[in-house]
C-alpha cells in the first residue's frame, strides 16, 4: 500500500525532479560556502544536469541495508520532459564495487551522475517514456553476489549505485544515484550514539491576540498536514527524542481549539469568523500523548530573532520572551513543565553577545546550548568530532551540543518530496555508517536537529526514527545522555558578519519598537486587572520566522499597528463633528467629554488643555482631583476648563490625555478644537434685546400722541383731546417755562433741581407716568433745561435699580439718524433722541403760540 501511495505522489512531483540527488539550499549558517559547493562540480557534471531530458525518481530501495545474501530491488519512475518523441529509451544499472571511505567522497559521489560509476549492470527498455510528457515505471532486481559487493572487515560499507537513461544513440539523457549500506555478519565497531531534537515551530499566524493573519494552521494540524505528520511520526516509534517547542505555536492552536476566532488577511477590512477547530483540539491531544514519555524544552515565545535583537541593543525583549508568563503556555497545554534546558539560536549560529543573553535567560539553572557544528573548528590533532563541547560565556563555561551540520542539511532539505525522502533515507544510513567506520573502536556521538520548519514527506520522519533504532551501527539515546558526555575541546569560530543579511532588518525592528512604545502607553493607563496586552503580539513580530518573508512581515506589522491604534482610540476625547465650541463673553468654561469604550478594562488618564494663543485665550487649570479621570468600561466623564478671552475671534485649543505620574507622557493623538469667542454673552444679549423692545414700544406710544396733537392744532380748537388744561394754563393748555411737565408735585421729587418753584400744578396726562425707563431729571426739566446730548438725540442710560441695559450699536445708530433728520417735528425728534415727554409737549405748545401770533 505504501508503494502505491508513493507512486501516486511521485506522479505529481516528477515534472520538477532532477536527474540525481536533490539539490540542497544554503541555510544562513552555510550561505557563505554555497558558491564553493557549486564550483566543486565539474563542467561535465553541470552540463549533464542541464541536459537531463528524462526525469528520474526513486520509489523503492529494498532492503535498506544489505548483507552477503541480500536480493536488491530498486524501482522508480521515468518521464520524458523534452516535448518531443524519444524512441529507443532504455535504462542501465551502474554501480561501484569500491566502498566509500569518507564523508567528503560521499558528497562527491552524490553530486555525480550515475554514468561516472565504473561498473555496468543489466539494461531494460522503457518504450512507454518515449512520448513527450509520458511517465513509465521501472524496476531492477539483482543480488549482492551479482554486484560483487564486499564489506570492509567488521565495519559497514557504503556503495554507490545508480540508474542511467540512454537514448537510441546511446547518449545519457538522465539518471539518478543513491547508496547501499552493506552490514557484515560479524560487527567489530562501536555503534554511533544518535540523539534527536524534534522541532515543533511554525510561522507567525496572529497579529494581536484576537486576530489571525491566515488559517494555515488548520491545514497544518489536520491529517496529512506538516505538524500532524511530525507528531504522528514521533508517536509511531519509541525512539527517544527531545521536543523543541515554541510556546507561541501552542498558544495559537489552543486559541483555535477553545472557541470561534477571527481571520483577517493583511489589507482586508473585514475579518472572517471561523468556528472552533476540532482539528486543533485533536492535534493538541495527540501531541500531549506523543510527548508524555519524552523530555521537552521551550524556545523563547515566538522564537524571536535573538541575534538581531542583540545587534540592535534591545535585549530586554529576549528576557520577556523567556519569561515564564509566556513560555508557561507549554506547561498549561501539555500539563507538565519543561524538563530540559536547551538554548537554540536561529540557524544554530550566534555571536558572543547573543550567547551571553541566552546563557542569562535560558541556562540559569544548567542545561546546554544547541548549535551548528559549522560554528566550531574540528578538534585539534586530527581527532574525529563528537557532539559535546563547551562554550565560554560571560556567565561561565556552558555545555554545548553541536548538531552535525551536513547531516542536518540532508535531513532538513532533501526530504520534502517522496522521491527526495527516499534518497534522504538512503543518504542518512550511508552517512552514519561511514561515521561508525571512521573510528570503529571509539564511541561517537551525533545530534540531529532538523530545521525549525522541517517539512518532510509523508512517512520520512517516521522512517528516520525507525532506522535510528533499527540500524545495527546506530544506537538511539536521549539528548541528555549526549549532554552528560565528556566535552571535547573545540574552538568557537564566532558569528560571521556575512550572516547579518539573513537576520531581521533594522528598519523592521525599529518600527516594531515604535509600536512597542505605543503599546506601553496603552498599558500604562490601564487599572485593575489587565485584560488587553500587546506583549505577545510584539514578540510575534520579532520572530525569526519572518527572516524569509519580509513582504509578509511588513504587511503583518502594518496590520498590528492599525489594530493597536483602533484599541487605543476606544479611550478618547469626544468632540463634535465641527470641533467647535462657542463662548459668549470674555470668560466662560469649555466642556470636555472623555469616554472609555474598552470592554472589561478600566483606565485612568489625565486631561490637559493648552491654548495655542495664550495671549488671546487663556485657559485655567483643573483641580488635581478633576484633572485625573478614572473610567470604568463604558463610562464617560465631563470636565469644564475655565477660559478667559482678551478679544473676539477663533482660537485653537489642544486637548490631550496624559498618563498619570509619567511626567507628561501623552496617550494617543489627542484632539484639537476651535473656540469661537463673541463680544456679548447670552445674558447680555437678552438684556439688550429687552431694553430695545421697551424703548421701541415707548417711542410708538409717543408718536401716536404727537400725531393726535398735530391734528387738534390743525383743527384750530387748541384741544388735544386729552381733557381740560386746568390751573396754570397760558391759553394753550401747555405748561409754561420752568414748570415740571410731568404734572408731579415738587414735593414728591426731593433733590430735583427746581423743586418748589411756582407754576401750574397741571395734572399728568391720562395714561402717562414717569416710568422706570425715564430718568427723574428729564421729567422735571423745563424748556431749555435739556442737556446738549439730549438735544442732539443721544441716548442716556437711566440710573438706578431696574434700569434697562444700554442699547446695542444698532440702536445707537438709529437714534443718531432720528436726531439728525431734517423736517421732523420736535415731538418726533424728542421721541427719537430720548427727550422727555414734558419737554416735547412744551416745545409743541410754544410753536403753536407763535403760529397764532403770526396769524393774528
Amino acid at each position: 500500500m505504501r508503494t502505491v501511495k508513493r507512486a501516486v505522489a511521485l506522479a505529481a512531483l516528477l515534472p520538477c525532479m532532477a536527474m540525481a540527488a536533490p539539490t540542497t539550499l544554503a541555510s544562513p549558517a552555510r550561505a557563505g560556502s554555497a558558491p564553493v559547493q557549486a564550483r566543486a562540480q565539474s563542467p561535465a557534471q553541470a552540463q549533464a544536469r542541464a541536459k537531463a531530458q528524462v526525469a528520474m525518481a526513486l520509489t523503492k530501495v529494498d532492503p535498506k541495508s544489505v548483507n552477503e545474501k541480500s536480493r536488491i530491488q530498486i524501482a522508480g519512475l521515468a518521464k520524458n520532459r523534452t516535448g518531443h518523441q524519444m524512441p529507443g529509451l532504455h535504462l542501465r544499472l551502474r554501480y561501484s564495487t569500491t566502498p566509500v571511505l569518507s564523508r567528503s567522497q560521499l558528497d562527491q559521489l552524490a553530486a555525480t551522475p550515475p554514468n561516472a560509476l565504473p561498473n555496468i549492470g543489466p539494461e531494460k527498455q522503457i518504450p512507454g517514456a518515449s512520448a513527450p510528457g509520458v511517465k513509465q515505471s521501472w524496476q531492477f532486481q539483482t543480488t549482492v553476489k551479482d554486484l560483487g559487493l564486499r564489506a570492509p572487515a567488521g565495519t559497514p560499507g557504503v556503495y554507490p549505485i545508480g540508474v542511467e537513461v540512454l537514448n537510441s544513440a546511446r547518449q545519457v539523457v538522465g539518471g539518478i544515484t543513491t547508496f547501499l549500506t552493506f552490514m557484515p555478519k560479524k560487527a567489530a565497531f562501536t555503534p554511533v550514539s544518535v540523539g534527536w531534537v524534534w522541532p515543533l515551530v511554525d510561522g507567525m499566524h496572529r497579529t494581536n491576540d484576537q486576530t489571525f493573519l491566515d488559517d494555515d494552521l488548520t491545514e497544518s494540524v489536520s491529517a496529512g498536514g506538516r505538524l500532524n505528520r511530525l507528531v504522528s511520526a514521533a508517536s509511531a516509534t519509541d525512539t527517544p527524542i527531545t521536543w523543541a517547542i515554541d510556546p507561541a505555536l501552542l498558544d495559537d492552536v489552543r486559541r483555535m481549539a477553545s472557541g470561534d476566532y477571527t481571520v483577517r488577511a493583511p489589507g482586508v477590512k473585514k475579518g472572517v469568523q471561523k468556528k472552533k477547530s476540532a482539528a486543533a483540539a485533536a492535534w493538541l491531544t495527540a501531541l500531549k500523548n506523543a510527548s508524555k514519555k519524552d523530555p521537552y524544552f521551550t524556545l523563547p515565545y515566538a522564537d524571536p530573532d535573538v541575534v538581531a535583537l542583540v545587534r540592535r541593543k534591545t535585549p530586554r525583549d529576549i528576557g520577556v520572551a523567556f519569561d515564564a508568563r509566556n513560555t508557561g503556555v507549554a506547561t498549561q497545554v501539555l500539563g507538565r513543565a519543561a524538563d530540559a534546558q536547551v538554548a537554540w539560536p536561529p540557524s544554530g549560529a550566534a555571536g558572543p553577545g547573543t550567547v551571553d543573553q541566552l546563557a542569562k535567560n535560558a541556562l540559569k539553572g544548567g542545561g546546554a546550548f544547541l548549535m551548528s557544528s559549522s560554528q566550531f573548528q574540528n578538534p585539534a590533532g586530527g581527532a574525529l568530532p563528537n557532539a559535546t563541547t563547551t562554550l565560554q560565556t560571560h556567565y561561565g563555561a556552558k555545555t554545548t551540543l553541536l548538531y552535525d551540520d551536513k547531516l542536518n542539511k540532508i535531513v532538513s532539505e532533501g526530504s520534502r518530496s517522496a522521491s527526495g525522502g527516499l534518497l534522504t533515507e538512503q543518504r542518512f544510513l550511508a552517512e552514519t555508517a561511514i561515521i561508525a567506520g571512521e573510528a570503529p573502536n571509539r564511541p561517537r556521538t551525533v545530534v540531529l536537529a532538523p530545521d525549525r520548519h522541517w517539512d518532510p514527506a509523508d512517512g520520512v520522519a517516521k522512517n528516520l526514527l525507525k532506522y535510528t533504532k533499527g540500524a545495527k551501527w546506530l544506537h538511539e539515546v536521549p539528548l541528555s545522555k549526549i549532554e552528560s558526555a565528556e566535552p571535547q575541546g573545540r574552538v568557537f569560530n564566532g558569528y560571521s558578519d556575512d550572516y547579518q543579511q539573513y537576520e531581521l532588518g533594522d528598519a523592521h525592528l525599529a518600527q516594531v519598537q515604535a509600536i512597542a512604545r505605543q503599546a506601553g502607553a496603552f498599558e500604562a493607563v490601564m487599572t485593575g486587572s489587565t485584560r488587553i496586552s500587546y506583549e505577545r503580539a510584539l514578540l510575534r513580530m520579532e520572530s525569526a520566522a519572518w527572516r524569509t518573508s519580509p513582504r509578509h512581515a511588513r504587511a503583518a506589522r502594518k496590520q498590528l499597528e492599525d489594530e493597536l491604534t483602533a484599541d487605543m482610540d476606544l479611550v478618547r476625547i469626544v468632540t463634535t463633528k465641527s470641533k467647535r465650541v462657542l463662548m459668549g463673553g470674555s470668560s466662560g468654561r469649555l466642556p470636555v467629554l472623555v469616554e472609555n469604550t474598552l470592554p472589561h478594562q478600566s483606565v485612568k488618564v489625565r486631561l490637559v488643555a493648552t491654548s495655542e494663543n495664550s495671549a488671546k485665550l487663556r485657559l485655567g487649570t483643573l483641580a488635581p482631583e478633576d484633572a485625573v479621570i478614572e473610567l470604568a468600561p463604558g463610562e464617560r466623564a465631563q470636565r469644564w476648563i475655565p477660559a478667559q478671552a482678551a478679544g473676539n475671534g477663533n482660537f485653537h485649543v489642544s486637548l490631550e490625555l496624559e498618563i498619570p505620574g509619567s511626567g507628561g507622557r501623552t496617550y494617543g493623538d489627542g484632539e484639537s478644537i476651535t473656540v469661537t469667542v463673541t463680544g456679548y454673552g447670552r445674558l447680555a444679549l437678552l438684556i439688550t434685546g429687552g431694553g430695545l423692545a421697551v424703548l421701541f414700544v415707548g417711542v410708538g406710544v409717543r408718536a401716536i400722541r404727537a400725531r393726535r396733537r398735530r391734528k387738534a392744532e390743525a383743527a384750530g380748537d387748541g384741544s388735544t383731546g386729552m381733557g381740560s388744561a386746568g390751573a396754570g394754563e397760558q391759553g394753550t393748555g401747555f405748561p409754561g417755562p420752568g414748570f415740571p411737565g410731568a404734572g408731579i408735585p415738587a414735593a414728591e421729587l426731593p433733590g430735583v433741581p427746581g423743586a418748589g418753584a411756582s407754576g401750574g400744578g397741571q395734572p399728568a396726562e391720562p395714561g402717562i407716568s414717569a416710568g422706570p425707563g425715564i430718568s427723574a431729571g428729564s421729567a422735571a426739566a423745563g424748556p431749555g433745561a435739556g442737556s446738549a446730548a439730549e438735544a442732539a438725540g443721544t441716548y442716556r442710560a437711566p440710573a438706578g435699580p431696574g434700569a434697562a441695559g444700554s442699547p446695542g450699536p444698532a440702536a445707537q445708530e438709529t437714534f443718531a439718524e432720528a436726531a439728525g433728520s431734517s423736517g421732523s417735528s420736535a415731538a418726533e425728534r424728542a421721541q427719537s433722541g430720548g427727550i422727555s415727554e414734558s419737554a416735547a409737549d412744551g416745545q409743541a405748545g410754544r410753536r403753536g403760540e407763535h403760529r397764532r401770533r403770526d396769524g393774528d
